[in-house]
């Protein structure tokens, strides 16, 4: 189940660099980069459950967590988020 409507990939950025600052305090905005993977910053897979979780909920996004499983990076999570998990 997805979002009923896609949201711009600027507003899911930002809440993306929000969440990622308030599960991983110690990483800089600045590395929050479409080519890196939320492992490369650090998050364990609690850590990963926990962002996405938080992410979607925040966005409106009803996508089960395992949506998110074969995304294997920053850009490809916004873009999925950003077309409402269309592929």
């Amino acid at each position: 189940m997805t979002a009923p409507a896609a949201t711009d990939e600027a507003t899911i950025r930002r809440v993306l660099a929000e969440v990622v600052a308030e599960i991983l305090p110690d990483v800089p905005a600045e590395e929050i980069t479409d080519g890196r993977s939320l492992k490369d910053l650090g998050a364990d897979s609690v850590d990963r459950v926990e962002i996405i979780t938080t992410l979607t909920h925040r966005l409106g996004s009803r996508e089960r967590v395992s949506t998110f499983a074969d995304i294997p990076d920053i850009g490809g999570l916004i873009a999925h988020l950003a077309t409402g998990g269309r592929r």
